[in-house]
């Protein structure tokens, strides 16, 4: 992965999702119009913590987040999710 040019804004974490599953734990390969958007991923880039809020994570950290949270945007070819810390829902 290169390394990403810019910052997230103040609250902001930018995510790369992990890969959705190839296949179930049956082996049943699973088509790619089937397949759940992945609900983890890495912390890639932080923002500055808010006024009124510490940033509780770091670059590298594998999150939890919400189903429908965030904005999917690509950069140079690789898809990432944009989120405020507020989304994230747990830490691993």
């Amino acid at each position: 992965m290169a390394e990403i040019k810019g910052r997230p804004l103040a609250g902001k974490v930018l995510v790369k999702p992990l890969e959705a599953e190839q296949k179930t734990a049956g082996g049943i390969i699973i088509p790619d119009s089937a397949k759940e958007k992945p609900l983890q991923g890495t912390i890639v880039a932080v923002g500055k913590a808010k006024k009124d809020e510490e940033m509780e994570v770091a670059v590298g950290n594998t999150v939890l987040y919400g189903k429908y949270a965030g904005t999917e945007i690509t950069i140079e070819g690789d898809s990432y999710l944009l989120l405020s810390q507020s989304d994230i829902l747990l830490i691993l």
